[in-house]
């Protein structure tokens, strides 16, 4: 019978998978107990992605994600696994969330100062309504996995998460939107 770190490790994600399926139930001494056993392990994988400080509050906002989904959890995974996960997402959506918020600069000419940072060689806004003309020649599911992975910036595995289909027919499907869109680009510039 093996028992080095892998077989702990084994046994103690299989614990805390009974703890998660006796706590879908919603009762409070198995929610605790479920918590308590995974708490450190989120709140360690968060101060790692990030700094001590924000990993508090990540580590609740993981837990606000992980109770309310509790009760759909099917252990297709070890439940450590599907809790490690959305705190990778939480991490992902905090990042999102402050990279979109606008900064405040304190400079008194500030929009000179935001004018001589814009990015240069970027594509017009008629480019944009262009390329978005070119899209609706696409079909709907290739047209989706290209916007996903190419335009909003989500990686092969999240638009896979997000449309419901594998890896695989993502990349697939993004690769055909791709020659579709050269094709047409193409063409669009061949002389009348």
């Amino acid at each position: 019978m093996s028992t080095g770190p892998g077989h702990e490790r084994a046994v103690a994600d299989r614990h805390l998978t009974s703890l998660a399926m006796a706590a879908r139930t919603g009762a409070p001494e198995e929610v605790e107990a479920f918590t308590r056993a995974v708490y450190a392990d989120v709140h360690r994988f968060l101060a790692h992605l990030t700094d001590a400080q924000s990993a508090d509050d990540l580590t609740q906002e993981t837990f606000v994600r992980v109770l309310s989904s509790l009760p759909r959890f099917a252990s297709r995974s070890s439940a450590r696994t599907w809790v490690l996960s959305i705190a990778r997402r939480v991490v992902i959506d905090r990042f999102r969330a402050a990279s979109a918020r606008p900064v405040v600069a304190d400079l008194a000419d500030w929009q000179a100062a935001a004018e001589r940072h814009q990015p240069r060689d970027l594509p017009s806004w008629q480019d944009g309504v262009h390329l978005a003309e070119l899209l609706t020649g696409v079909p709907p599911e290739r047209r989706a996995a290209f916007v996903l992975t190419q335009m909003v910036g989500l990686s092969y595995a999240e638009a896979a998460d997000s449309l419901g289909c594998p890896v695989g027919t993502v990349r697939s499907r993004v690769a055909r939107a791709r020659r579709q869109l050269s094709a047409s680009l193409l063409e669009a510039e061949r002389p009348a």
